[in-house]
């Protein structure tokens, strides 16, 4: 016959590893409710924008027809802000301007100053803290501008010494450059109207820009464009910050483009803005289509 001296140490052995076993889990319960807890919804972005009242889109100077700055009113328009204030109409909510350079988009996503930025080719170094939907808004392509006259067509012929480069610093034009021409001379510079004063003063020879940037310039100076050989296709995509909870507003804002792909809109507001701009498309080489 057992003694009870036998039995208690067993049925205390059980106890305790009950007593494990509820523990352990109430410890998993506990740990995927607090997961759980802080999961980003992922339409944290989106309700945190219309919460606001605000879209703050980055705009800048000489940046035409894109973004153009109404020099009576101080308002801004061109056809980034169009495509703004139409989100921000959907969301019911206010496209606000924020003055900045494409040099310094980055930081600005970074610091919380900037909602959504358009017209951005991916850059993997900007890619760090800014996420870029994976449907362009429309197809660009990098071009140069140069005075009348100028005969070099490729980037081979490009990547020469004599050669005087002005880019925008900071922006994917430079990158262009120090990829494919690195023998030539480069100068970067803040903004592009300083590149222009490079190529009409005579300092630069050639200036490299997005061949929609280039219709503009080109129409300044009477200069020349030409699509360097081999043709450079360059998606112009939507880029937003990079954070948790922005997963419905990427969703959402690919849909918008889809939409604006597949009706023509993007191609027709970009065909009206440059001739509201006085600015004749004609002037594209054949070879490009947007």
């Amino acid at each position: 016959m057992l003694s009870l001296a036998n039995v208690r140490p067993q049925s205390t052995a059980r106890f305790s590893l009950h007593r494990l076993v509820m523990a352990v889990a109430a410890f998993v319960i506990m740990a995927l409710s607090s997961y759980q807890a802080m999961a980003a919804d992922p339409n944290l972005v989106l309700d945190r924008i219309r919460k606001s009242g605000e879209l703050r889109v980055p705009v800048m100077v000489g940046e035409e027809p894109g973004y153009i700055r109404d020099r009576a009113t101080g308002a801004w328009g061109g056809f980034y802000m169009d495509w703004a204030n139409d989100i921000a109409t959907i969301l019911g909510v206010k496209a606000v301007p924020v003055e900045t350079t494409w040099g310094n988009l980055a930081a600005d996503f970074q610091a919380n100053k900037i909602d959504i930025a358009f017209g951005l080719n991916p850059n993997p170094k900007r890619g760090l803290v800014v996420d870029y939907l994976s449907v362009p808004l429309f197809t660009d392509a990098w071009a140069i501008v140069t005075k009348p006259g100028f005969t070099k067509t490729t980037w081979k012929e490009l990547n020469d010494p004599s050669v005087r480069i002005v880019v925008q610093k900071g922006g994917t034009m430079q990158v262009v450059a120090e990829a494919l021409t690195p023998k030539a001379t480069i100068t970067p510079v803040e903004d592009r109207p300083l590149g222009v004063m490079e190529l009409q003063s005579g300092r630069a020879d050639v200036m490299i820009v997005a061949i929609f940037d280039a219709v503009e310039i080109a129409k300044q100076i009477k200069g020349q464009i030409t699509l360097p050989t081999p043709m450079l296709r360059n998606p112009a995509t939507i880029g937003v910050r990079r954070e948790e909870g922005n997963e419905g507003y990427e969703n959402w804002l690919t849909n918008w483009v889809n939409q604006q792909r597949a009706l023509g809109l993007a191609q027709g507001k970009l065909q009206q803005a440059f001739e509201k701009h006085g600015i004749d498309l004609s002037m594209l080489p054949p070879e490009f289509s947007f």
